[in-house]
């Protein structure tokens, strides 16, 4: 048996957090996995995992080594991509951090339409909200919506993004049009705590600066969908993604404000760390995604 298959072994477990998620996800049998992980142990005079009957945790060593290794099976899968690549043959499996807001939305339909394109790509999405650390955790690349910070990740725009202020025609009929961003301070609003603002919403100021604005409200929660059902609802107003507000907006269940005073500039990205070959697969799917939403800007 092989180094790399015990060391890609290992990375399965650690990443599925057990020898019996790693077997179901993989196929094959927990029994095999232990093995292998055991003779990898064996093979560096180290013990990788402190195991119980109910759980397993990483020793100091198996953190050095799935660091490592990691980046030694990604380099391996890289230079087969090159291979590939070379011969028209593009396959394999991407690992992939997205929010939720992105799947949930219909632009999560990008990813449907990606698997259909290409069936021998295996695509493993993640949803979480919480930005995750691509190189510690694994990932091929990550969907990300916001303003980027400076990082030591490569990123490619996708597409432009915007969030709109929205609230149902009750909420305006009880607590009027706010003409200005300090008006919201006396209307109740929901706060997405997802999001980046929190209950401190940022705007566009008077003199073309920026000011924020203390908000509250009834509802706090985690979601963007949740948000807009609570502003559907009437409960307040809200900051929403465009994509996730413009539906309620063009039936006339959400009626956008201070348009003009909101701040622009954030984007859709594909971000990936920083590697000396990008594997072919993450390429055609960056390349698939931004020619998806360029046409969807153009429709």
């Amino acid at each position: 048996m092989d180094t790399l298959t015990r060391m890609r072994a290992f990375i399965d477990v650690v990443e599925a957090e057990g020898f019996s998620a790693a077997a179901r996800k993989i196929g094959r049998s927990k029994a095999l996995l232990s093995k292998y992980v055991r003779e990898l142990e064996d093979e560096l005079g180290a013990l990788l995992l402190n195991r119980t009957t109910r759980q397993f945790s990483l020793t100091e060593a198996g953190h050095t080594y799935y660091r490592r290794a990691s980046e030694i099976v990604r380099e391996v899968d890289s230079l087969a991509d090159a291979v590939r690549e070379s011969s028209g043959d593009v396959r394999g499996r991407i690992k992939l951090s997205a929010p939720r807001t992105f799947a949930d939305a219909p632009v999560g339909q990008s990813l449907v339409d990606f698997a259909k394109q290409y069936p021998d790509i295996v695509l493993e999405i993640h949803l979480d909200d919480r930005f995750v650390d691509l190189v510690e955790e694994g990932f091929d690349l990550a969907v990300r919506i916001s303003r980027l910070e400076n990082s030591s990740l490569i990123a490619r725009r996708l597409a432009p993004f915007s969030v709109r202020i929205c609230g149902a025609p009750e909420l305006i009929a009880r607590h009027g049009m706010p003409a200005h961003p300090r008006d919201l301070a006396r209307a109740p609003c929901i706060i997405d705590t997802n999001g980046r603002w929190l209950a401190n919403w940022p705007f566009r100021g008077d003199d073309n600066d920026t000011t924020s604005v203390a908000v509250s409200g009834p509802i706090e929660v985690n979601s963007p969908m949740a948000a807009r059902a609570a502003a559907v609802a009437g409960l307040g107003f809200s900051v929403l993604p465009d994509f996730i507000a413009q539906p309620e907006i063009m039936s006339g269940r959400l009626v956008p404000v201070l348009d003009d005073r909101i701040l622009q500039g954030g984007g859709i990205f594909a971000v990936y760390p920083h590697r000396r070959y990008l594997p072919a697969k993450v390429r055609v799917f960056v390349d698939f995604l931004a020619q998806w939403f360029k046409a969807r800007e153009a429709a």
